[in-house]
């Protein structure tokens, strides 16, 4: 009995482990969003990078019908053929980047440019398959001289194509469907990272600020206006008591004689300085005061 006791706890022991194990690697396991998420990113980043390498690659030559030139042929890059897929395999690159860092409303905005550019590398494909000869121009007349579009075309002939053209034609539908398929998955993708949003701090009462200065002030609400209101009611007594010292400065200085005056306090002194006055103006005119 004790054994097998002890065999069955080993056992639920061993059974709980698993599935704890097992929960914990469905835990890991991600999400079918993000799967989506990750393949439709990289689809792009793919298509846009071989884009990139077609522009650098052979897509044909140019065989020359006459003329004094020893060359029998001319091979003509994609770089000539299509000089705008440089540009275009850029730009996948970069909205790739993009995808992965922005908001659902972008997402959508980016998934249409992707559209626009596998459009834009398809049309320049076609342009080299249908017309090689007109694709290679400017390569006949950077080794011949020759210019004008009737003139190359009696000087040389399509010779032996390359598979790039065809090539680019298909990454060209492929980044048209990867943009499509951007934008009708969009709403499964997960939310982006946190990382690359804005920092909000959000205080122990639900307050929400960006700045984190604004959580260090623990002074109530009621306790600063109160203060504010007395630092207004110092401000004000303050402004009344400097008014009415200068009032009352107004009026002392006016109240008080000039200077080398002496205050008027006994009408017989006045009257013995005007008396003096006189006699002293009566000596000045030459009149005797005593007559």
């Amino acid at each position: 009995m004790t054994a097998d006791t002890g065999s069955g706890a080993g056992a639920s022991s061993d059974a709980g482990a698993g599935s704890a194990a097992g929960s914990g690697s469905v835990a890991r396991k991600p999400s079918t969003g993000g799967r989506i998420k990750a393949f439709t990113i990289l689809a792009v980043l793919v298509l846009s990078g071989l884009t990139f390498l077609a522009w650098s690659q052979s897509w044909g030559s140019l065989l020359i019908a006459g003329g004094t030139t020893t060359e029998a042929s001319l091979d003509v890059p994609g770089s000539a053929a299509a000089p705008a897929l440089s540009a275009l395999g850029l730009a996948g690159i970069a909205l790739a980047g993009a995808l992965a860092i922005a908001g659902p409303i972008i997402r959508i905005v980016l998934g249409a440019l992707e559209v626009l550019l596998g459009a834009s590398v398809l049309w320049s494909a076609l342009g080299a398959l249908g017309d090689p000869v007109a694709a290679g121009a400017s390569v006949v007349t950077t080794s011949t001289g020759v210019a004008g579009l009737g003139s190359i075309r009696e000087l040389v002939t399509a010779g032996p194509a390359s598979p790039w053209p065809a090539v680019t034609v298909v990454l060209g539908i492929a980044m048209m469907i990867a943009g499509i398929a951007v934008v009708a998955t969009v709403r499964r993708w997960p939310a982006a990272s946190r990382k690359y949003q804005a920092v909000t701090f959000e205080g122990a009462g639900g307050r929400q600020s960006g700045d984190p200065a604004d959580f260090f002030d623990d002074e109530p609400d009621d306790e600063r206006d109160e203060a504010d209101e007395r630092d207004r009611s110092y401000d004000a007594t303050a402004t009344r008591t400097a008014t009415a010292g200068n009032a009352e400065t107004r009026d002392a200085s006016a109240a008080k004689p000039p200077a080398g005056e002496a205050p008027e306090t006994d009408e017989p002194l006045r009257r013995a300085r005007d008396a003096a006055v006189d006699d002293w103006d009566s000596l000045s005119r030459g009149t005797d005061p005593t007559r």
